[in-house]
């Protein structure tokens, strides 16, 4: 499932007025042949895939390997098909910082725009960037978070973080046709620019893992404090010492008590919680362990420019002319495959009623 690797180093500044507003352009044409030729799903197929999205963004002119290739061609293409969402059967929220916060509200006006109910969509939108920035913890701190739906339902996540202490960035894709779980091996690819080690919640080795810390969760066991007040430190392998707030008995009995009133019957549910985040879940990981004897996978889950330049001259400077001149065929080629496609059905109808023209006759004679 996990089936990218990409350079994303973080990069300062942004793509100039005039070069973004050329992004929006391209990405339209783009994403309505593809939804021409293929239907709406293809798009969601494409924007998970690792390289097809990197090669996308470097189409559109951006830096062929900097962090900003995600969160500009995301805002391209949300800019591009907005205004063409209904007859698209596309549609594209959220965004990079405030922008990202706003996916729940901007997932429900569309869903009412189209008569939709949005609440699975809302849930895998909350539950993805959740996993990502707490049951994978891996240095990466999700500032990013574009969600992209069809009208039926299906849907794909791009998403990224940062890392303040390597100044690198980390994309994850989801997409909904290849999921099984959101807590087992949930992702269609992560990229990064290194492995590490990393706590990985949701990997399938940490399935009774996953078991025992809703178990803890879900049980008033008050053993489980007694245990942690007499742990003077603790070093588990594969994993950095741990910090006396890990695994702090007063911090864990308040977030034992709101757990046992909420009685989570899964890890997913457990997840959904408000409060539960990074913290919890390590401290809840590592008294699992201790008393279950569960040990949490460290597996980095992240193991795995060409036609018309870069915004900063690599590999070449963006030719505007070329950009121009391919707007130009992409917009005209689709309007005239819908003038060609109209035309078509126009004939077959007066070919349809010329035969039905001939079929009276037959039968008045």
């Amino acid at each position: 499932m996990r089936t990218g690797f990409a350079h994303l180093p973080l990069h300062s500044g942004k793509a100039p007025r005039w070069l973004f507003n050329k992004m929006v352009r391209l990405a339209r044409e783009i994403v309505c042949h593809i939804t021409a030729e293929y239907g709406a799903s293809e798009v969601l197929v494409r924007l998970s895939d690792p390289f097809w999205f990197q090669a996308f963004g470097c189409v559109l002119g951006f830096d062929w390997h900097s962090s900003g290739v995600t969160t500009t061609t995301c805002g391209a293409i949300k800019e591009g098909i907005r205004g063409l969402e209904k007859e698209l059967g596309l549609f594209a929220t959220g965004g990079k910082g405030a922008s990202s916060r706003k996916t729940p509200v901007e997932i429900m006006n569309a869903c009412d725009y189209i008569s939709q109910e949005p609440e699975n969509l809302i849930k895998a939108s909350r539950l993805s960037a959740k996993v990502d920035n707490s049951a994978v913890q891996d240095g990466y701190q999700l500032y990013h978070h574009s969600f992209f739906f069809t009208q039926d339902e299906e849907w794909c996540v791009v998403q990224q973080g940062f890392n303040d202490s390597n100044s690198m960035a980390r994309r994850y894709h989801w997409l909904s046709s290849r999921l099984n779980s959101f807590v087992n091996e949930p992702h269609s690819a992560i990229c990064c620019d290194a492995k590490g080690n990393t706590l990985d919640l949701v990997a399938s080795d940490s399935e009774q893992t996953r078991h025992a810390i809703t178990e803890l969760a879900s049980q008033p066991d008050r053993g489980v404090l007694r245990d942690v007040e007499r742990l003077p430190n603790l070093i588990l392998p594969h994993r950095h010492q741990v910090a006396t707030a890990d695994i702090n008995p007063k911090y864990l009995k308040k977030v034992l008590l709101s757990t046992y009133e909420l009685v989570p019957r899964n890890f997913e549910e457990l997840l959904c919680i408000q409060g539960v985040g990074a913290k919890t879940l390590r401290a809840l990981t590592l008294v699992a362990e201790l008393i279950y004897g569960t040990r949490a996978s460290t597996r980095d889950p992240a193991r795995f420019s060409f036609a018309h330049g870069g915004k900063d001259g690599t590999p070449f400077p963006v030719d505007r002319r070329i950009y121009e001149r391919t707007i130009t065929v992409l917009h005209d080629a689709l309007a005239k495959s819908k003038v060609d496609y109209s035309e078509k059905i126009r004939a077959l109808k007066r070919l349809a009623a010329f035969d039905q023209n001939n079929q009276n006759y037959k039968l008045i004679t």
